[in-house]
């Protein structure tokens, strides 16, 4: 199983940061379903082989919203 949390600063979420779409995003690839408030998310899955993707895309889906 994988566990996944993201959390932002405020003023992390005041310059455009969303922890909710960022998890949901990253939960996607993993397998799995999360979301959460701007400023603190978790998720879950299944395929923890997927894990170094998976922040890959928290990494885009972090610069896209920056």
């Amino acid at each position: 199983k994988v566990n996944l949390v993201a959390m932002a600063t405020n003023s992390a979420v005041a310059k455009g940061v969303h922890c909710g779409q960022i998890i949901s995003q990253t939960a996607a690839v993993v397998g799995g379903k999360g979301g959460g408030r701007p400023n603190m998310a978790q998720a879950g899955g299944k395929d923890a082989s997927q894990i170094a993707e998976a922040i890959n895309v928290a990494k885009a889906a972090i610069s896209g919203q920056i």
